[in-house]
């Protein structure tokens, strides 16, 4: 206080505006001064930045250069080398940025750096590029990739045969393809939620390749990637690319995606799907008085096992109710019987891979789900694989559990059997004999008049 005074009865008011800014600049250049003179003794930034987040249910790690995080800091766009690797419950998958080289005959994913202290030696992650990782019956068909980040001085990593100036995402088509249910809940679904952020400028790699596969899925395949699929399984060449995803993602409940956890959901997905069929139809019939177009009822049918074998009595029944019905066994053509599915309002089937079709179905349809005799296991089955699911999609979800006299499995076991008296859980018969009972040997005859008012209540709810 008391050099203010003194300032203020020495000097006017412009002259210590003038006295101030002349020791503001003063101190400017000191300090460039020293920054100058003791910048060679300045020790250097340290090389690698490296951090572990551990969650309950995630685990990432992520390396990066804290060279390359200055220059983004200073605005300057420049090629980072960086691994993101995330476990979760039921898929595993990593994210690679960079010098990004893909040997398909050594199943290896190189990370390319031509500094020596840019990542840190020897780190390799290995993985399965399929999501159900704790399933070991599907994971024994899955091929393992190893991911290792390596120097370009030491020679270690081979040289491009082939660059690329997209990102690519690895996944395997193997495991459990082949089950209709499987191929969407382990591979299409989670491949929407890993690609789909490209719009279509993203480079597909298949590993352990199903040709009849991509044939299957093609629509949807070339609306989620301009350009034809890769297979590396036995390619020699070395791919280059600015980035890969090897494996997917993929929320842990079946055929569903948490819009919480990902930008998507299942509405964003449905629609998708309809857009890569070409499906006419977003909304279900609603049902009002004076109109004369019928609501259309599918019968889904089964040769091998849980058929049907009384169709003929539940599609007159049906008829009577004001129904146009239609019989139809899924066939090879994707295309065809996802057309056909979408023409429908009510879809009724009993439970198996074949009621992954409701997914064509249009918005407030009707899906009925018919539930083997097997009880507790098979009521969970049902309801997880098939039940909350299709509320996920916008669909009016009916279940109808047969009784015992419904099924054909009273006339292979004594009544007194365990098998029909009290139905065991998986975990004590084992998942085998548990499919080879309740899955592969019983078929359905529906009690029609037992069924009458899941019928009617689906009238019903195409009125509201």
């Amino acid at each position: 206080m008391i050099y203010d005074t003194v300032l203020a009865k020495s000097f006017s008011r412009y002259e210590q505006k003038k006295l101030g800014y002349g020791a503001f600049l003063s101190c400017l250049f000191i300090v460039f001064s020293l920054c100058t003179v003791f910048k060679p003794y300045l020790g250097p930034v340290h090389a690698l930045n490296l951090k572990l987040f551990i969650g309950v249910d995630t685990k990432m790690l992520i390396t990066r250069s804290s060279s390359q995080i200055a220059q983004q800091v200073e605005g300057k766009e420049t090629k980072k080398e960086e691994l993101l690797c995330t476990s979760e419950e039921r898929t595993e998958f990593c994210q690679a940025k960079g010098d990004i080289r893909i040997q398909g005959k050594s199943s290896t994913v190189y990370i390319a750096s031509s500094e020596a202290t840019t990542l840190e030696k020897n780190m390799s992650r290995s993985l399965k590029p399929y999501a159900r990782r704790d399933d070991v019956d599907a994971m024994i068909l899955v091929r393992e990739w190893t991911l290792k980040a390596e120097n370009v001085v030491n020679q270690k990593v081979p040289e491009c045969t082939q660059n690329h100036s997209i990102p690519a995402v690895l996944f395997s088509t193997g495991g459990y393809t082949g089950n209709h249910f499987h191929e969407f809940t382990d591979i299409v679904i989670p491949l929407f939620l890993t690609a789909r952020k490209f719009n279509g400028e993203v480079q597909f790699i298949i590993a352990d390749k199903r040709p009849w596969w991509i044939s299957k899925h093609k629509p949807f395949l070339k609306k989620l990637s301009h350009y034809e699929i890769m297979d590396m399984d036995e390619d020699e060449g070395v791919h280059c690319f600015p980035s890969v995803n090897v494996g997917l993602k993929r929320y842990h409940k079946e055929l569903s995606i948490d819009p919480q956890k990902y930008s998507y959901s299942m509405k964003d997905f449905r629609a998708f799907l309809r857009s890569s069929y070409a499906l006419k139809r977003f909304q279900a019939i609603k049902i009002r008085n004076g109109q004369h177009r019928k609501p259309r009822l599918m019968i889904l049918s089964r040769k091998r096992s849980r058929s049907f074998i009384n169709t003929d009595e539940i599609e007159k029944m049906a008829k009577s109710f004001g129904f146009d019905v239609i019989v139809k066994e899924a066939g090879k053509s994707m295309w065809g019987f996802a057309h056909v599915v979408n023409s429908c309002d009510v879809l009724l089937g009993v439970h198996g891979a074949g009621l992954t079709n409701i997914l064509f179905l249009p918005e407030n349809a009707v899906f009925i789900q018919v539930v083997p005799y097997g009880g507790y296991a098979l009521d969970w089955l049902a309801t997880n694989d098939f039940g909350k699911p299709s509320k996920d999609m916008n669909i009016k979800y009916l279940e109808y559990k047969i009784s015992l006299e419904e099924s054909t499995l009273v006339e292979q076991y004594p009544l007194d059997h365990m098998f029909l008296k009290d139905p065991p859980l998986i975990g004590k018969i084992g998942w085998q004999e548990f499919k080879s009972v309740y899955l592969d040997k019983q078929n359905v005859k529906l009690d029609v008049h037992r069924f009458k008012p899941t019928l009617q209540r689906a009238l019903e709810l195409l009125h509201k």
